[in-house]
C-alpha cells in the first residue's frame, strides 16, 4: 500500500478516535470558524469522507461529482428546514444510523447499483444532518455557520474522493476487500455511535 494512502486512513483513523461521539451538543454555533470546525465530529466526519469514497467506487468517473453535489444541497435544503421548525423523532438515533448505511454502501460499491437510489440514499442521510444543524442554528448566526459548514463539508467529501482514488489506483485487484472492510468499520462505528446517543 502507498505511503499516502496509509497516511490518509491514518488521518482518518485518529479524527475518529479523537473526536466525541455525538456532534450536536456542546459547541458554538454562531460564526463562520465554528461552522468551519463543527464537521469534524465522528458522525460527520464518517459520513463525508463516506460518501466521496463511494462516489469514485461506484459511480462513473465523470459522474463521480454527484454524490457529493447531492448532499451538499440536501444539507443545505434541510438545514433550511430545521431552522424554520421541521424535525424527526429520534434525529441524533438516525444519524448515527446513516453512519451504518453507508458503511453498507461501501460494503456494496463495487456491485452494480442504480445510480438514483444510492444518489437517493445519500441524499436522504443528507437531509438527517441537515435537519439537525438547522435546528441548533440561531437565525443570526445561521448564515456565517452554515457557510463554513459547507466548506468544510466540501472539503471532506474531496479528502474521499481522494483517499477513494487511492484505492482505485493502487490497490485495483485488491479495492472491493479494502472498500469492504471500510464499509465494515464505518457500520461499526455508526452502531457505536448509536450506542451513544
Amino acid at each position: 500500500m502507498r505511503t499516502s494512502l496509509k497516511n490518509a486512513l491514518l488521518l482518518i483513523a485518529a479524527c475518529a478516535v479523537s473526536t466525541g461521539a455525538s456532534a450536536h451538543t456542546g459547541h458554538g454555533t454562531e460564526s463562520f470558524m465554528e461552522g468551519l470546525a463543527h464537521p469534524f465530529g465522528l458522525d460527520h466526519l464518517l459520513a463525508m469522507v463516506a460518501v466521496g469514497v463511494w462516489s469514485v467506487s461506484a459511480l462513473p468517473a465523470h459522474k463521480a461529482w454527484q454524490g457529493p453535489a447531492t448532499f451538499l444541497l440536501a444539507l443545505v435544503l434541510s438545514a433550511v428546514l430545521g431552522a424554520s421548525g421541521v424535525t424527526l423523532p429520534y434525529l441524533e438515533h438516525a444519524i448515527a444510523l446513516s453512519v451504518v448505511l453507508f458503511g453498507a454502501m461501501l460494503i456494496v460499491a463495487a456491485k452494480p447499483m442504480p445510480k438514483a437510489f444510492g444518489l437517493g440514499l445519500i441524499a436522504a442521510a443528507a437531509s438527517l444532518h441537515g435537519l439537525a444543524h438547522g435546528a441548533e442554528t440561531p437565525a443570526t448566526g445561521f448564515a456565517g455557520y452554515a457557510a463554513g459548514f459547507l466548506l468544510t463539508t466540501a472539503v471532506l467529501h474531496l479528502g474521499g474522493v481522494g483517499l477513494g482514488l487511492g484505492i482505485r489506483r493502487t490497490l485495483a485487484a485488491r479495492s472491493g476487500v479494502v472498500l469492504g472492510g471500510l464499509g465494515t468499520a464505518l457500520s461499526v462505528a455508526g452502531v457505536y455511535l448509536f450506542s451513544q446517543v
